[in-house]
């Protein structure tokens, strides 16, 4: 984990001093709300519909267990007792009050954190997938390319007022779990011919009004040249992306309407122009960043060991746990695990003061201090020993953080929606407790398989609707609340866009159309197929004729 020098405290210092006197100003009624709005943005606080929102940055989804205590600590004192992880890797906080944020953004400061850029028309949270760094199928570790976008981006005065607010993500692994071609910019790491590193880069891509995956621009950059390359993208955006209207203001649509050749020629231009500049990263500075992400002291251990096997013959709960929720690790003896945050009846992502202390401990404990926050609003522990699963297991239970659905039909993504969001049409919470409860049957979800469910309360798409198997939208219907479902998405490296089934349905209807879309899945699938191939190999048209058939 990178650790801040003294320049990044006496950043955060100065920042939070400076929002002090800001916060102070408006509350005295010196500066208007108008003025006040793209200081709080820049700092992370939204007004919602109850109350104030801070969103505090998780840079790359990595958290040491202090600062997990840390946020308990805010969560007690500031808030009602718990926070919210997003699809961005970030946690919120929902009921602060606005006189102390300030508070809350010196409490942060301590233990290096912060909440600048998670809001605003400026370069955001930087993401990768959360098994960076373990995952047996990587190329190489993304995390010190991560931390060189972060330092790069934060602050920077070119892009610090862009048309819109802009989204990278980056990805090392084979299987994709950063969503990365839904973002502004995409980066794949990839290897050339001679085996040497470098990046993919897709430019254009993003959810909301108008869902688009990206498009190629850099089929290889060096590493040297990260850095040119995204100033070159964000140059060409900031001088030509539209300010006169926010819904066309994002890079999907210029991209779209100038065409993927032209504006790779402007970017391609601007690439050459600068090229060698002083963003040219060093091989010193590409290392210095890497050393803050080496491996931890791991033990020489062995595979499968005997307690393992054990516990697994013998507990067949755990057993289920440990299909879904643990993962291979590239280090012998070594495991990946998955905390699911979708206890049913519980807020998708919600984390209490006291579990996020629990993990705390069990980092510690486990897995080095260290944890990771998933994009699909989970938590995982990426270094823990084979021989500590089953123990650890029995601790997670004592905080309902055991939860054996990670990436089944109930590990549900879903907004904060119109129970907090100003901007919802409708709610997201309830129909996801909802259907969670039309499944409570482990067998059954172990049975169905894989499938990704994501829901939102809006057109924004905070939810990733566009790119769930099943993906559900509130929608205002003359007042009342409706929810339209779409089939056939997915973020990983075959990224698709679900298309809307028909007609939008009740809330009280939702459960059994989820429920008429497995049963044709599971009637229709060949052996070994998840949901997702199902779908593409017999299309929309037996799910559509089966949910709305008129009952005899």
């Amino acid at each position: 984990m990178y650790k801040y020098d003294q320049y990044d405290h006496q950043m955060l210092a100065d920042r939070v001093g400076q929002f002090r006197d800001q916060t102070r100003r408006y509350l005295d009624g010196q500066l208007s709300d108008a003025e006040f709005l793209p200081l709080r943005l820049q700092n992370g606080l939204y007004i919602q519909r109850l109350a104030p929102m801070l969103r505090v940055a998780v840079p790359y989804g990595l958290l040491a267990s202090q600062q997990l205590r840390k946020l308990a600590y805010i969560a007690r004192h500031y808030d009602k007792g718990y926070g919210h992880f997003t699809t961005r890797q970030n946690i919120q906080f929902n009921w602060p009050e606005l006189e102390d944020v300030p508070e809350i953004l010196e409490h942060l400061a301590e233990v290096e954190m912060h909440a600048i850029q998670t809001s605003g028309n400026c370069i955001r949270n930087t993401t990768t997938d959360q098994f960076a760094g373990v995952a047996a199928d990587e190329i190489e570790d993304s995390r010190h390319y991560c931390e060189i976008i972060r330092q790069w981006s934060t602050f920077h005065p070119e892009f610090a007022f862009l048309p819109r607010k802009f989204k990278i993500a980056v990805c090392g692994t084979q299987i994709d779990q950063a969503a990365t071609q839904v973002h502004d910019i995409g980066i794949y790491l990839t290897l050339n011919d001679a085996g040497e590193t470098g990046f993919r880069i897709l430019a254009g891509g993003g959810l909301g009004r108008t869902p688009v995956i990206g498009q190629q621009v850099f089929s290889f950059v060096p590493q040297v040249d990260l850095l040119t390359a995204l100033e070159a993208i964000l140059r060409v955006y900031n001088r030509e992306g539209r300010r006169d209207n926010k819904y066309k203001a994002r890079i999907k649509i210029l991209v779209k309407e100038l065409g993927i050749d032209a504006f790779k020629a402007k970017v391609m231009q601007e690439y050459e122009r600068i090229l060698g500049g002083p963003q040219t990263l060093t091989n010193e500075e590409i290392s210095r960043c890497r050393s803050f992400f080496t491996d931890p002291d791991y033990e020489d251990l062995h595979d499968a060991p005997a307690e393992l096997g054990a516990a697994l013959q013998t507990n067949a709960l755990f057993a289920s746990w440990h299909s879904n929720n643990v993962h291979p690790h590239k280090k012998t003896g070594y495991a990946i695990v998955a905390v699911s945050m979708k206890e049913t009846g519980v807020a998708p992502g919600d984390i209490t003061d006291r579990q996020l202390e629990y993990l705390a401990d069990l980092a510690e404990q486990y897995s080095f201090g260290e944890v990771r926050v998933t994009h699909h609003q989970n938590v995982v522990l990426a270094d823990v020993a084979q021989k500590d699963l089953h123990a650890l297991w029995h601790q997670l239970k004592q905080q309902d953080l055991a939860a054996q659905n990670q990436g089944l039909l109930t590990d549900v993504i879903c907004c904060p929606g119109g129970d907090f969001c100003a901007l919802a049409n409708a709610k997201s919470i309830p129909i996801a407790e909802s259907i969670q409860r039309q499944f409570p049957d482990q067998q059954e979800l172990e049975d169905i398989g894989q499938m990704d469910v994501k829901i939102s309360g809006c057109m924004n798409a905070c939810g990733h609707h566009h790119v769930g198997n099943i993906g559900i939208l509130g929608v205002d219907k003359k007042g009342e609340e409706f929810y339209q479902v779409s089939l056939g998405g997915s973020s990983k490296h075959d990224a698709s866009l679900a298309k809307i089934m028909g007609p939008a349905f009740a809330q009280e209807e939702i459960p059994q159309v989820v429920a008429k879309l497995v049963s044709v899945y599971r009637d229709l699938r060949q052996e070994q197929e998840t949901f997702i191939e199902t779908y593409r190999r017999v299309g929309m048209e037996p799910f559509k004729e089966k949910v709305y058939a008129k009952a005899d």
